[in-house]
């Protein structure tokens, strides 16, 4: 504790969205106030901070006078550009660290450090034009995933191949980019852990959730997710220990494909993560709260849970649910603040305790 920020210093986040809107309003909490950094107007996190600086990750001058008027830096999106990065560590530190954000922004580098951690990922590529792809597809097919290795969220980036695809215009729709192909697993289910790691080392995780996907987007998490004792102990370690290779400080998303062979990683987020939702309604403390405890230099909460909790995502129309949302017991509502509903966009949760 004597090395913690102080109550009334401020955290920057960089990123405006709901991410950033919940770690604000979880700083708040603490007696921290946030500065958030966002190109865009009107951000969701704006709405509930203490002060919002709108400007391009390019804008040096903007970068600089952000970074003096806060006390540590942290994010709610991955694809920060190096250059606003530089800038910004020169001042004040920032976490998770530059070793987590470099290792996630390429899904290459991403499986090669999992993999060379002795982790089960699923088989890979690296795909630079169509020959690398048809070599790949024979000895990794004939279902797999072909991926741009940046920038890609939500199922975006992706396309699905097999034995019947064209790999001319896969190849083709890329556009050049710097690609990876997944080979198919064939998992029962996928669970995630959300575990934090705090400035000592000290790691503390929570249950591990059961997502469920519909066209690339997470829809619902639900906890405890079915997986036996030897299973949810084997997540945890799992995730503990790549936060501990990365000396990570902050909340880590880690998305588990479950196998009868065991534990697949399939991608590691490195910030707080939409799986992680749940924690808000099953937890004393949340994952938003850990992250600012953890990048506080505060002690950790211990993750236990309290409840049983299913997580709602409400994406475009399913905010005509809203009210019906309202009128039902045990369910706690979290709206984005966005202006506008759009098809595939997430406009916020609910968190439905599950009665026993």
């Amino acid at each position: 504790m004597s090395d913690a920020l102080p109550i009334g210093a401020t955290i920057g986040i960089l990123g405006g969205g709901q991410l950033g809107r919940m770690l604000a309003v979880a700083a708040s909490r603490l007696g921290y106030k946030a500065h958030i950094f966002e190109p865009g107007s009107d951000c969701p996190a704006g709405q509930v901070a203490h002060a919002v600086t709108t400007a391009g990750y390019e804008d040096l001058d903007a970068l600089a006078g952000f970074a003096a008027s806060v006390d540590v830096v942290t994010y709610e999106f991955e694809n920060i550009p190096t250059a606003a990065l530089d800038a910004l560590e020169a001042v004040r530190p920032i976490h998770p660290g530059r070793k987590a954000l470099a290792t996630s922004q390429d899904r290459l580098v991403e499986k090669g450090f999992l993999s060379g951690l002795g982790l089960a990922v699923a088989p890979f590529a690296d795909i630079t034009g169509e020959a690398d792809l048809r070599s790949a597809m024979a000895e990794i097919g004939p279902k797999a995933i072909l991926k741009t290795r940046r920038f890609g969220y939500d199922g975006k980036g992706q396309q699905r191949l097999d034995a019947d695809s064209d790999l001319s215009q896969a190849s083709a729709e890329l556009r050049g980019s710097p690609a990876i192909l997944e080979g198919f697993v064939a998992f029962s289910h996928e669970v995630s852990v959300i575990a934090a790691r705090g400035l000592t080392g000290e790691v503390a995780a929570f249950d591990p959730g059961e997502n469920l996907h519909r066209e690339g987007i997470l829809r619902t998490t639900t906890v405890p997710a079915r997986l036996s004792a030897a299973q949810r102990t084997d997540a945890v370690l799992l995730a503990s220990r790549i936060l501990t290779e990365l000396d990570y400080v902050g909340v880590m998303g880690v998305e588990l494909f479950v196998t009868p062979q065991g534990l697949v990683v399939n991608e590691i987020a490195p910030r707080v993560h939409n799986s992680g939702h749940w924690t808000q309604a099953g937890c004393a403390v949340d994952q938003f709260e850990q992250h600012i405890r953890a990048i506080a230099g505060l002690p950790l909460g211990d993750g236990k849970r309290h409840a049983d909790v299913v997580m709602e995502n409400l994406i475009g129309d399913d905010m005509d649910r809203v009210p019906g949302l309202l009128a039902q017991p045990d369910t706690a509502l979290h709206l984005y603040g966005k202006a506008e509903t759009r098809a595939g966009r997430k406009m916020g949760h609910a968190n439905i305790i599950q009665r026993r």
